[in-house]
């Protein structure tokens, strides 16, 4: 039988290897002139693979749209599934600090290679260059698809995971075979902030801070990172994946508050400033930072407060010293539009999840036609579970892309006792 898949990703890749290798004859068709652009971008340029989060659970709580859906995929395919495919065709994996499961070589054509080389394998036919301009369902089933260049192909069955990036696309080819998109947006950016005083900390990373954004009321702890352009890292990128929708209804304008030192409470902080104006009163307010902070940041939140570095302790006011400590705890910052991280670009919104079986990743609009990958509306957190997403949604698409009708169909289980660390959710 004849499968056709759309899309040059992770996802598009990892279906159209599963499938070929079950047997089928797979032609994979790309629009750019390149492959797997989406692999390269990935960690950075580093190779996110996958996240060490085991069990269906705890994964699928990651994930801010699909959580309920990806529930019962991630059983049939999950990260001990996914390591142990890349380690079984030569690729070595390492587990970073933060969870993230990447290559050891710290390079995302390793993984590009691994896909492409498998793809090779298994006897997909790789096409780029290839801008699928129309897709009819026939009367008597299967498809045919019309090329750009006037070429006609058709199909048994049809996988579209052309990403979320390329919107149009994705809605043109969908919509034609009786789907319903969400619309698209940007999810996983960091912010553009105001506040001067905080460009001149860029390059600094504070490890547990508690942020919020009370318009919304949404809230997040873990490490920050100072840039040039205003904050990104874990904790930011936790609050732009849950609060895709809300924070681009506010057109990306709202208030941020951060708590400097979660652990320590307000009346605590002042109570330790007050003690210093008595026993350190000549000592400048600049030359011993409170623990937990350090002395960069220290000093620009002093001067934030229009108290100069270089002052005694005992000339700082009650009223100064109350106005610090509220400083620490919650410092309003005002975020003034996003921008994309590393390069990467995640977004919420596309094919509606009622209209896709996620047992099969078959249409329940559209029989024959199968989705995988960001073309759907599901999204995760940072940390490589988008990546594991595709994946997940790859192999189930591509084993019944293969064997269509079959029930739910599991990884082998010889994967299970790779990777026995837990995700705390």
């Amino acid at each position: 039988s004849q499968v056709i898949v759309v899309g040059g990703g992770p996802a598009s890749f990892f279906a159209a290897i599963a499938c070929a290798e079950a047997g089928a004859s797979v032609i994979l068709l790309e629009q750019n002139p390149s492959f797997l652009s989406k692999v390269r971008m990935s960690g950075g340029g580093h190779g996110n693979v996958t996240h060490t989060c085991l069990g269906s659970q705890p994964l699928s709580a990651r994930f801010p749209r699909g959580e309920q859906e990806l529930f019962e995929s991630f059983q049939c395919f999950s990260v001990a599934e996914t390591v142990f495919w890349f380690e079984t065709r030569g690729v070595r994996l390492l587990t970073e600090p933060d969870g993230r499961v990447s290559p050891a070589t710290g390079d995302s054509q390793t993984i590009m290679d691994c896909l492409l080389n498998s793809a090779r394998q298994a006897g997909v036919d790789l096409r780029a260059n290839s801008w699928v301009q129309q897709v009819v369902r026939k009367a008597a089933g299967g498809f045919q698809l019309l090329l750009g260049g006037g070429e006609k192909l058709e199909c048994d069955r049809l996988l579209l995971a052309t990403g979320a990036n390329r919107a149009e696309e994705s809605r043109r080819l969908a919509v034609s075979l009786g789907h319903t998109l969400t619309s698209p947006v940007l999810s996983l950016f960091n912010f553009q902030v105001a506040s001067t005083w905080l460009h001149e900390l860029a390059g600094l990373r504070i490890d547990n801070v508690v942020a919020s954004i009370p318009p919304v009321d949404l809230s997040a702890s873990g490490s920050l990172e100072v840039t040039r352009w205003g904050l990104s890292g874990p904790v930011i990128l936790e609050l732009s994946a849950w609060g895709a929708r809300p924070l681009r209804e506010l057109n990306y304008i709202f208030p941020l508050h951060i708590n400097w030192l979660p652990q320590v409470s307000r009346n605590s902080i002042l109570a330790m400033f007050q003690t210093r104006t008595k026993i350190q009163g000549n000592t400048a307010i600049s030359a011993q930072p409170p623990p937990g902070l350090s002395e960069p940041l220290w000093k620009a939140l002093v001067g934030a407060n229009g108290i100069k570095p270089d002052a005694p302790w005992s000339s700082i006011t009650l009223e100064q010293l109350t106005n610090l400590a509220r400083q620490l705890t919650d410092s309003e910052l005002f975020v003034v539009g996003h921008y994309a991280n590393k390069g990467e670009f995640v977004t919420c919104g596309g094919v509606r999840l009622d209209e896709v079986d996620f047992h099969t990743m078959e249409s329940r609009v559209c029989p024959g036609l199968y989705f995988a990958g960001e073309i759907l509306d599901v999204d995760g957190a940072a940390g490589g579970f988008n990546m594991q997403a595709a994946w997940t949604t790859g192999w189930i698409a591509g084993q019944h892309l293969a064997v269509p009708g079959a029930g739910p169909i599991y990884a082998p289980t010889e994967s299970r006792p790779y990777l026995m660390e837990t995700c705390s959710g």
